[in-house]
């Protein structure tokens, strides 16, 4: 009975773990080049020094990032 239990409980564990690392949501970043001075929408952080996320660059989706971009002001000047 206790091996039941133990085996019950890493089993619960094992996909409490799983399912957190399946739910683990992607952010959308506005970034600018710069040596084109364009913005655009990534999914993964930068991590080169040629593009900078911009203003308050990070969203949840997709669209709030299409949103954002239009009111940023570095993005709209051209």
């Amino acid at each position: 009975m206790k091996k039941f239990l133990i085996v019950s409980a890493i089993s619960a564990f094992a996909a409490t773990a799983a399912f957190g690392q399946a739910a683990v949501s992607t952010e959308y970043y506005v970034v600018r080049d710069a040596s084109t001075k364009k913005c655009t929408i990534v999914d993964k952080k930068p991590t080169t020094t040629t593009t900078t996320i911009v203003d308050n660059g990070t969203f949840k989706t997709r669209t709030e990032a299409e949103t954002g971009m239009k009111t940023i002001k570095v993005c709209t000047e051209s």
